[in-house]
């Protein structure tokens, strides 16, 4: 590791959250060393503590997260343990900026920061005041920097990758949206980079020059590359023909929430039928699924092509076995080309009795569309897109960006290890646990990288738009954190507007291999919607 670096490494679609979060107010302060255990009612240390530094700006650090050592199923993983990151952050800090003074906060909602800043407030125009705010982002939905921002004192927002990223995301894209000037942002794996942009808080006069300073190092800091693309031709069905057959198309919809008109939008624009389900179908297949079947699925994960992480057992692949069978026969008795879950909030909540994410690899690789998180959006997407590339399979990613690397990562538990249709060569493959909880099965894809250029789209019927960028994939990333599968990849573009979009369209993308800009943008003609370019 540099001087300067920390262990940047690392599932909701939208941007509301999709598990359950701390929401009960309370904070731990602390001014040097391990911070405190975070817990309900624990007060804070003062700001006017006796300072470190003399004469210094004094700067409040809040690590936005659920508690010190994970204790529920998010990003990263149920378990983690925040400390270390947290002191050493502080340290660094600390040790690179000499004439700034850190306070450091844990918070877990906006409850606990308004807190904080309401005991900040009493001490502005003394000598302990609290000049400006830096959040650090540790659990993806943990509601912090909109208060802060609300003082119109300069903030500096920070992602701590694959852990607190879906939230840096689509909170980042709010506040560009709602042009806060007081408002720096910076998501890189260069520690050294968040230094630079903390030292920003030194070198503005006025909180309105700090989101375009802060823009300026993360500008500076971000690598430019010139990659050479792979040959991958795509056979496409022709636009009007593909328009044809996607009428009367089904989605099979298990345990979500169907309200808004995404749904009826989706059969009025594209002619998609969406068949909103609970989970008692599926339970009854799942109990009666065929053992020697099951068996049988087993010993094909079971090929050398594949590697089983030793903490998934016999028993852990034979349950997602039945789950893949079982969604299999729910597509076959109605017709249906598609198949979504709320896997996250079944399995938490004991609805189903395995994930779907091996069911849907499996059904992703017959060129047929298994769909995480019961997610509409991305899963009429993949329907529309794999019936144009016929059967290329769509990829769902909760994705982070990282411009120390200027790479978006799609990161998810869910892949195909057939990339370029059911007909094409199958990479290799890993079968983990799934990554936020550590149980159950799920999937690492080995995809194909080097060059390979990817097309990244979300459909949105109700809002007659298409959603588009295109990236070049360039590694694998195996971290441990967050989702199993990585893939991350250059966007073609401007990877500052990447950072736009988020919250009109939650955290979720769909990517495809393959140049398909020609096709996302006959597809848009030919309905009468506009394409936006978010990169």
């Amino acid at each position: 590791m540099q001087e300067h670096e920390i262990l940047h490494s690392g599932c909701i679609c939208n941007a509301m959250p999709r598990r359950h979060f701390l929401t009960t107010g309370c904070a731990v302060c602390a001014t040097g060393g391990l911070l405190a255990t975070l817990c309900q009612n624990t007060p804070t240390v003062s700001a006017n503590a006796a300072s470190q530094k003399t004469n210094a700006m004094r700067i409040r650090i809040f690590f936005a997260l659920h508690s010190p050592v994970q204790e529920q199923p998010d990003w990263p993983n149920l378990g983690f343990d925040f400390r270390p990151v947290i002191s050493r952050v502080v340290e660094q800090l600390n040790a690179a900026c000499n004439d700034i003074e850190f306070i450091p906060s844990m918070v877990n909602g906006a409850q606990a920061t308004e807190q904080i800043l309401t005991e900040d407030a009493e001490l502005d125009g003394t000598d302990h005041a609290i000049q400006g705010y830096f959040v650090m982002q540790l659990n993806c939905w943990n509601q912090c920097v909109q208060s802060c921002v609300a003082t119109q004192k300069p903030v500096l927002y920070v992602d701590f990758q694959f852990a607190g990223s879906g939230g840096f995301l689509v909170y980042t894209a709010g506040l560009l949206r709602a042009e806060a000037k007081n408002f720096g942002f910076i998501g890189s794996s260069k520690f050294e980079d968040v230094i630079l942009a903390a030292q920003c808080f030194k070198t503005i006069t006025a909180p309105n020059e700090f989101a375009e300073a802060v823009a300026k190092v993360r500008k500076e800091r971000t690598p430019l590359f010139k990659l050479a693309v792979k040959e991958d031709p795509v056979d496409c069905l022709p636009i009007p023909e593909l328009l044809e057959k996607i009428r009367g198309l089904k989605l099979i919809a298990i345990g979500g929430m169907m309200g808004g008109n995404l749904v009826e939008s989706t059969k009025s624009e594209l002619g998609i039928d969406v068949l909103a389900m609970d989970y008692q179908e599926i339970n009854a297949l799942w109990e009666k699924a065929d053992r020697n079947e099951a068996a049988e699925i087993v010993q094909k994960w079971k090929s050398p092509n594949t590697v089983i992480s030793d903490d998934v057992s016999d028993e852990t692949l034979e349950r997602s076995a039945r789950m893949a069978i079982a969604m299999r026969q729910m597509l076959e008795k109605y017709g249906a080309q598609g198949i979504t879950m709320n896997c996250l909030g079944g399995f938490y909540g004991k609805q189903i009795q395995a994930y779907p994410c091996l069911g849907f690899h499996e059904i992703l690789n017959t060129g047929k569309v298994g769909a995480c998180e019961c997610d509409i959006r991305s899963s009429i997407t993949m329907l529309v897109m794999s019936a144009l590339t016929q059967g290329r399979p769509g990829y769902i990613s909760d994705p982070i960006i990282d411009t120390a690397k200027n790479q978006i990562v799609y990161a998810h538990c869910v892949s195909s290890n057939k990339v370029f249709g059911p007909n094409g060569p199958s990479n290799p493959m890993e079968i983990l646990t799934h990554s936020e909880d550590r149980a159950g099965a799920s999937v690492r894809s080995i995809v194909p990288v080097n060059g390979m250029l990817t097309t990244t789209v979300e459909f949105s019927p109700d809002r007659k738009e298409l959603l588009f960028h295109q990236a070049i994939a360039v590694e694998n990333d195996p971290d441990d954190r967050a989702c199993r599968t990585k893939i991350g990849a250059v966007p073609l573009g401007n990877i500052e507007k990447l950072y736009t979009q988020w919250d009109h369209y939650g955290w979720h993308r769909v990517t495809y291999y393959g140049d398909l800009k020609a096709e996302v943008f006959a597809i848009a003609d030919a309905l009468g919607w506009t394409v936006c370019e978010e990169a």
